[in-house]
């Protein structure tokens, strides 16, 4: 089943109607089969090769570059936030990493789904957020933040930009932001909750100036998976 926002009035409708929108969508999907959504190569994941899946891109992205993330201390010293942590896929490796992790997702039925599968990991908490900020964290509160495959389902250039300022005001000095933005530019008549906007290399640049992050690392620009190391100076 596809869900289709409403593409020609994407113009004119307003920051609430989008987030209202997402939230809807994505909790249909969740509810229809949640987690062919979050990784849609296979309808049928079992909980093992769900959370195996999931630790392949926490190998990638985050393994590789642990040294770096920790600045000399211990991951298990580290609190760390994941945007858009759906039904838990990334969340489930993280937490076998870190010393704490908050995990936030606009959808009700994806935190639902999540809390269930990692019932047992008592340092994850699960949130459910607005969409478009982290207005429940304080500012400084944590050590590494990440966001994987979410950023390039949301509709709106000003809502992702908001959720790397919002970032950088959570962050403690040092920190690093890993994430990943859809690198293909996109028609507008083609935005939707699941077909999101995408960023060149000189909008990512402008971005990280005007929210005063220093930029660590590009890579696969031009492709759906930018991945984008960002730091808090």
């Amino acid at each position: 089943m596809r869900f289709n926002f409403v593409k020609p009035l994407l113009r004119k409708i307003s920051e609430t109607a989008i987030l209202n929108k997402m939230r809807t969508e994505w909790d249909s999907r969740a509810k229809e089969n949640a987690r062919h959504y979050v990784a849609t190569i296979r309808d049928d994941w079992t909980d093992a090769d769900f959370f195996e899946s999931g630790a392949g891109w926490v190998r990638q992205h985050i393994e590789s570059r642990l040294s770096e993330i920790c600045g000399g201390r211990a991951p298990s010293e580290l609190n760390m936030l994941e945007i858009g942590c759906g039904a838990g896929r990334m969340t489930m490796p993280l937490s076998k990493i870190f010393g704490h992790v908050d995990a936030v997702d606009i959808s009700p039925e994806m935190i639902a789904q999540a809390k269930i599968a990692l019932r047992d990991c008592r340092n994850v908490r699960f949130h459910v957020n607005n969409g478009k900020d982290l207005a429940m964290f304080k500012k400084d509160e944590f050590d590494f933040a990440f966001s994987g495959i979410v950023f390039q389902h949301i509709p709106s250039r000003a809502i992702v930009e908001n959720y790397i300022r919002e970032t950088w005001r959570v962050l403690r000095s040092g920190a690093l932001f890993i994430f990943q933005v859809q690198g293909h530019s996109i028609p507008e008549s083609s935005l939707d909750t699941w077909v999101g906007v995408g960023f060149s290399h000189d909008e990512m640049v402008d971005i990280a100036g005007r929210n005063r992050f220093v930029i660590r690392e590009m890579t696969g620009e031009g492709t759906q998976y930018f991945w984008l190391a960002f730091m808090k100076p």
